[in-house]
C-alpha cells in the first residue's frame, strides 16, 4: 500500500474519538426524558451513562491486545462496526434493560477503537515525537470538542426528534469514519511479539468493576447496610485481588503491572481518574440541575453547556504547542490549577436556585480549559513513557482508568442528587463541585511532584 499523507490518518482516528466522546455526553440533557418515556429511576438512568462507561472500561485492556495481536486497522475497523450496530440498538429500545444493555455494547465498540486509534498514530508519527504530540493534541481537541458540544446537539436533537435521534446520529459519523479508514490508514505491523487475549483476566475485570459500580449505584437506594450492596461491595473487592494475582501470574497478562513501574506512568494514570471523576460527575448532575431545578428546556440547558466546547478546542491546540517546548508536566500542572479554579467557581456562584447564566460562565469555561490543556499531555506522557510495541497496551490501562474514573464520578455525585427535594439537590452539587475542585488540585500536585520529561528520556535514549 502507499504511504498515506499522515494528516488524513490523523483525521481517520479522530473521527472515532469525535464518536466515542460524543456518546459520553449527548445523553445526559435526554435523561429526564428517557426517564418519562421509558419509566426510569434516577439509578437506571445513572446506568444508561455508566452501562457504556462500564463496557469501554473493562474491555479496553483486552482491546489493547486484540489490537497487537489483529494488527490496529483491523480492530478498528471491527470497533466501527459494534459500535454502529451498538447505536441501532439503542435507539431502537423498547424499555430501559435493553437500552442499558446496548448502551454497554456501544462501550465494547468504543474499547476496541480507542488504543487502536492511538497506536495507529504512535506508529505514524513515530518518528519525530514533537509531531507526535501536536497530533495526540488534535485527536483529543476533536474528542474534546465532540464531548463538550454533546449536551449541546443533544439538546437541539432532542427538541426537534425526541430522544431516539441522539443514537440515530451516530450512524453516518461512524459510516464516514469506517469509510475513511478504508481508504487511508495502511497496515501496521507492530515490532515485537503480539500478546495473547487473557480470558481469566478480562472475566475477572468485567466482574469486578460492574460490581463495584453496582454497589455504588445502588447505595443511595438501598442503603449501605443492604445485602445487594454488601454482597456487590464484596463480590468487587474478591475479584479485583484475584484479577491482580492472575495478572503477575499470567505469562501474557492484560494489565502488565510492569508498567507502572516506568517513570511517570502511574502518575499520570492517576491524573486521569482524578480528571473523569469529576467531568463525568458534574455534566451528569448538571443535566438534571438545569432541568429540574431551574426548569430549563431540553434546549435551553443544552445550549448553556456551549461555552464547554470553545475551550476545549482552543486549549487543546495550545497544549500541543506548549508541550512541544516544555514537555508534558508544566502543562498537566498548569491544566489542572485551571479545572480547579473552574469547579470551585461554579460551585461558589453557578449554583443556586436563580443563579444566571452569567454566574455560571466563568467555571463553564475553565473546566474544560483545564482539561484541553492537561489531558493531551497526560497522553503523551503515557506514549512516551513504555515501548512503542506497547502503545496500545498503555493507551488502554489509561483510558480504562479514566472510564472507571468517570463511572464512578456518575454512580457517587448522581447519588448526591437522588432525592427528590431541591434543597437537597443543591447541597449535593456543592458538595460535588468541592469534591472536584479538591481533586482537580490533587491532581496539579501529583504533577508536581512526578518527572515525567526523566520518563520520556528514559524510554527514548
Amino acid at each position: 500500500m502507499k504511504t498515506t499523507p499522515s494528516l488524513a490518518i490523523l483525521l481517520a482516528c479522530s473521527f472515532a474519538f469525535i464518536i466515542i466522546q460524543l456518546d459520553v455526553t449527548i445523553v445526559n440533557v435526554a435523561l429526564p426524558e428517557i426517564g418519562r418515556e421509558l419509566q426510569a429511576g434516577v439509578s437506571q438512568l445513572q446506568w444508561v451513562v455508566d452501562a457504556y462507561t462500564l463496557g469501554f472500561a473493562v474491555f479496553l485492556l483486552s482491546a489493547g491486545a486484540l489490537g497487537d495481536h489483529f494488527g490496529s486497522r483491523r480492530v478498528f475497523l471491527s470497533g466501527f462496526a459494534l459500535f454502529t450496530l451498538a447505536s441501532l440498538a439503542c435507539a431502537m429500545a423498547p424499555d430501559a434493560l435493553l437500552l442499558n444493555v446496548a448502551r454497554a455494547v456501544q462501550g465494547i465498540g468504543a474499547a476496541l477503537l480507542v488504543p487502536s486509534s492511538l497506536s495507529i498514530l504512535n506508529t505514524v508519527y513515530a518518528h519525530d515525537r514533537k509531531m507526535l504530540a501536536k497530533a495526540i493534541a488534535w485527536w483529543t481537541a476533536a474528542g474534546g470538542v465532540s464531548i463538550a458540544a454533546g449536551p449541546v446537539l443533544g439538546g437541539l436533537l432532542m427538541s426537534a426528534l425526541g430522544w431516539r435521534s441522539i443514537f440515530w446520529v451516530n450512524m453516518p459519523i461512524c459510516l464516514i469514519g469506517f469509510w475513511l479508514t478504508l481508504r487511508v490508514v495502511p497496515v501496521l505491523h507492530h515490532s515485537g511479539p503480539a500478546r495473547n487475549f487473557d480470558v481469566p483476566g478480562q472475566m475477572l475485570a468485567v466482574i469486578a468493576l460492574t460490581a463495584f459500580i453496582g454497589a455504588v449505584i445502588e447505595v443511595q437506594a438501598l442503603g449501605l447496610t443492604h445485602i445487594a450492596v454488601v454482597s456487590a461491595f464484596a463480590v468487587a473487592l474478591m475479584a479485583g485481588a484475584l484479577f491482580i494475582r492472575v495478572e503477575r501470574r499470567s505469562a501474557g497478562p492484560m494489565l502488565p503491572l510492569q508498567l507502572f513501574r516506568q517513570p511517570g506512568f502511574g502518575p499520570a494514570v492517576l491524573f486521569g481518574v482524578f480528571v473523569n471523576f469529576a467531568y463525568y460527575g458534574v455534566i451528569f448532575i448538571l443535566s438534571f440541575y438545569l432541568q429540574k431545578v431551574r426548569g430549563f428546556s431540553v434546549l435551553h440547558a443544552g445550549l448553556i453547556f456551549l461555552p464547554l466546547t470553545a475551550t476545549f478546542l482552543f486549549s487543546n491546540i495550545v497544549s500541543g504547542w506548549a508541550q512541544a517546548r516544555v514537555g508534558s508536566r508544566l502543562p498537566m500542572i498548569v491544566g489542572g490549577l485551571i479545572g480547579a479554579s473552574g469547579y470551585a467557581l461554579l460551585g461558589l456562584f453557578g449554583i443556586s436556585a436563580s443563579a444566571s447564566f452569567w454566574a455560571m460562565l466563568p467555571g463553564l469555561a475553565l473546566i474544560p480549559a483545564g482539561m484541553g490543556f492537561a489531558v493531551p499531555a497526560m497522553t503523551t506522557a503515557i506514549l512516551a513513557s513504555v515501548e512503542k510495541r506497547q502503545a496500545g497496551t498503555a493507551s488502554a490501562v489509561l483510558n480504562t482508568a479514566r472510564q472507571v474514573g468517570g463511572a464512578m464520578g456518575v454512580a457517587v455525585y448522581g447519588a448526591l442528587v437522588a432525592a427528590p427535594e431541591t434543597a437537597t439537590v443543591l447541597h449535593g452539587i456543592e458538595i460535588a463541585m468541592t469534591v472536584s475542585t479538591a481533586l482537580l488540585l490533587a491532581g496539579a500536585l501529583l504533577a508536581w511532584q512526578t518527572n515525567f520529561n526523566q520518563g520520556e528520556k528514559l524510554c527514548h535514549s
